[in-house]
């Protein structure tokens, strides 16, 4: 057997076992499990704004933001993870609105207080 003919089942293995390291990595998003869910005419959102920037918030934590008063979308994500929370969401869902991963807070004060940990 030639000796090119020797190494293509190694090198075959080689490319297989890149291109699945590659797919594997592609499918950790760099989209942020974390988000913040905001209104853009609420008071209370802007106060938690306010925070963040003052605050370096952004370089400490990566996190989405995202306004659900003017995107359907959004509001029917918020939804979703606060129904993953165990929240009521009958009545609907007041904004700030943060998703840690894991954990809804909702309001300003709980949502500053988590950033402040």
């Amino acid at each position: 057997m030639p000796k090119k003919k020797k190494y293509l089942p190694l090198i075959i293995l080689l490319v297989i076992a890149v291109v699945g390291f590659i797919l594997i990595n592609l499918k950790k998003s760099d989209v942020p499990d974390m988000i913040l869910f905001y209104g853009d005419t609420c008071p209370h959102c802007k106060k938690v704004s306010e925070y963040i920037d003052n605050n370096n918030v952004r370089a400490k934590f990566k996190f989405q933001e995202l306004e659900v008063f003017n995107n359907q979308n959004n509001s029917r994500l918020m939804a979703k993870k606060a129904a993953g929370c165990g929240l009521d969401t009958s009545q609907g869902l007041g904004v700030p609105f943060f998703f840690d991963g894991k954990n809804c807070l909702v309001g300003d004060q709980n949502i500053i207080d988590f950033f402040q940990k």
